[in-house]
C-alpha cells in the first residue's frame, strides 16, 4: 500500500470515527463535545463525506486504486449514512412540534403574527445558515451591573442587551448552565443579541457556585436579581408586564422555580432548555453512560445525597412547585441527552398538564444535552425557531 493509499485510508477512517457520535452518548466529560457538536455540524459532514465517496468512486472504477481505496470507501459511506441522520429526522420532529405548538398554543403560535415576520426565522432548519452562520444585528449592551454584594468579596453581576432604538420592550430573564460550578452571564451572548434585535430586552444574570455555595444559595441570588430588575425595569426599558424566564440546564432548574413559586416578577412565560426538574429521581436514575458523574454533581450542589438532604432536593425539584394558573412553559430536551434525560422533562409536561397550565414540550431527537452550544447548528436553528414564536405568542 502506498502512502497516498494509506492517508486516503486514513481520512475515511477518521470522518468515519467522527460520525460515529451522531449515535453513539459520550462515556466520559471530555468527549462530551464531540456527542453534542457532531449532530449540530452533520450537514457540513454529509458534504464532506458525499465529495469523498464521489472520488472514491471514480478511482476505483478508472482501476486507479487498491485495496485500500475499496476499504476507505465503506468507511465513507458509511460516514455519510451516519451523517444524514439528523437531517432524516428532522421532518417528523417538526410535525410532531408543529402538533403540539398549535393544540396548545393556536395556529397563530406557529405564523408569528404580532411580530415583524422578517426578523423571525422563517423554518425551523435552514441549510444555508449551517455553512454562513446566523450572525444578529448590533444592539445596546450595558455589561457587568452589579446586583448583590456578599462577604469576601463576591460580587454578582448581570448583562443588559436591548434593540438598538429606545423604548418600552417585553423582557426575557435568562440563566446560565453549568451545572451550578461554573459559568457567567456573558455565556450564551449570541443568542441575547438574537433576541434583543427581535425587540426584547434580554437581562442575563449569574448565582454563587457550587460546591462553595449550597442550594438555596441560588435561587435566593436569582431572586437578588429578579428585585434588581423589579427596581430598575423603567432605566432599562423593561415592561414588568411582558416579562418570561429562561435558562438552560441548570438554569432552567433556577428559571422554573423562580417562575412556578412567589416571585418579585409577574411571569407570563417560562423557557427550559434541558433542565434536571426532579432531583431526588435524578439521583436515583442517573443515565448510562453519565458523562457527568450526575450524583456527585447533585451531592455538590445540595451538600449531600437524598437521604441526607431530602428537604433540600424536594424543594429544589421544579416538579414540586407544579400548581394551577402557572405561566405557560415551553420545555426542549434533547432526545439523545445523557446528562439531562427527557423524559423529565416530559414528566414535568405531564404534571404542567394535570394541573392545567398550558405547555409546550419539544423533544428534538438527535440532541444531545447542551445542543444550542453550536448557534447556527441544525438543533439550535430548530429550538429558536420555536423558541421565538412561543415567546412573541407569550409576551406580545
Amino acid at each position: 500500500m502506498s502512502i497516498y493509499s494509506g492517508l486516503v485510508l486514513l481520512v475515511c477512517l477518521v470522518s468515519f470515527l467522527l460520525c460515529i457520535w451522531i449515535v453513539i452518548p459520550a462515556p466520559i466529560f471530555s468527549l462530551l463535545p464531540l456527542s453534542v457538536g457532531t449532530p449540530e455540524i452533520s450537514p457540513w459532514l454529509v458534504v464532506i463525506n458525499t465529495i469523498i465517496a464521489i472520488a472514491l468512486t471514480l478511482a476505483i472504477s478508472q482501476n486507479q486504486s487498491g485495496w485500500a481505496f475499496r476499504v476507505a470507501l465503506s468507511f465513507s459511506i458509511a460516514a455519510l449514512i451516519l451523517s444524514t441522520l439528523p437531517l432524516a429526522q428532522y421532518p417528523q420532529a417538526r410535525k410532531n412540534a408543529d402538533q403540539v405548538m398549535a393544540t396548545v398554543l393556536g395556529n397563530d403560535a406557529l405564523n408569528a403574527p404580532k411580530v415583524n415576520r422578517s426578523k423571525v426565522r422563517s423554518k425551523p432548519f435552514i441549510l444555508a445558515d449551517v455553512f454562513r452562520g446566523i450572525t444578529p444585528s448590533p444592539v445596546r449592551e450595558t455589561l457587568d451591573i452589579p446586583f448583590a454584594n456578599y462577604p469576601n468579596g463576591v460580587t454578582l453581576k448581570m448583562n443588559v442587551y436591548r434593540p438598538t432604538e429606545v423604548g418600552n420592550y417585553p423582557a426575557i430573564v435568562m440563566i446560565y448552565g453549568g451545572a451550578w460550578q461554573r459559568g457567567d452571564a456573558y455565556q450564551n451572548a449570541m443568542f441575547s443579541r438574537y433576541m434583543a434585535n427581535q425587540g426584547y430586552v434580554v437581562w442575563t444574570i449569574s448565582y454563587r457556585h457550587a460546591p462553595t455555595y449550597h442550594f438555596p444559595s441560588q435561587i435566593e441570588d436569582v431572586r437578588s436579581a429578579l428585585e434588581f430588575i423589579h427596581q430598575h425595569a423603567a432605566e432599562y426599558e423593561t415592561d414588568l408586564k411582558r416579562v418570561g424566564i429562561m435558562g438552560r440546564s441548570a438554569g432552567a432548574q433556577l428559571a422554573s422555580l423562580a417562575a412556578y413559586n412567589p416571585s418579585p416578577i409577574a411571569f407570563r412565560a417560562v423557557v427550559n432548555y434541558y433542565g434536571p426538574v426532579n432531583l431526588t429521581a435524578g439521583y436515583y436514575d442517573v443515565p448510562n453512560p453519565d458523562p457527568i458523574g450526575s450524583r456527585s454533581v447533585l451531592t455538590a450542589f445540595l451538600g449531600g445525597t437524598p437521604d441526607e438532604k431530602g428537604a433540600e432536593y424536594f424543594s429544589a425539584s421544579p416538579l414540586n412547585s407544579v400548581r394551577p394558573n402557572l405561566p405557560p412553559s415551553l420545555l426542549i430536551y434533547g432526545g439523545r441527552d445523557h446528562i439531562v434525560m427527557s423524559k423529565f422533562g416530559k414528566g414535568l409536561a405531564q404534571a404542567l398538564e394535570a394541573q392545567q397550565n398550558k405547555v409546550v414540550f419539544i423533544e428534538i431527537p438527535w440532541a444531545d444535552h447542551a445542543f444550542d452550544a453550536v448557534f447556527q447548528g441544525v438543533s439550535n436553528q430548530f429550538a429558536l425557531y420555536y423558541t421565538e414564536r412561543f415567546l412573541a405568542w407569550a409576551l406580545r
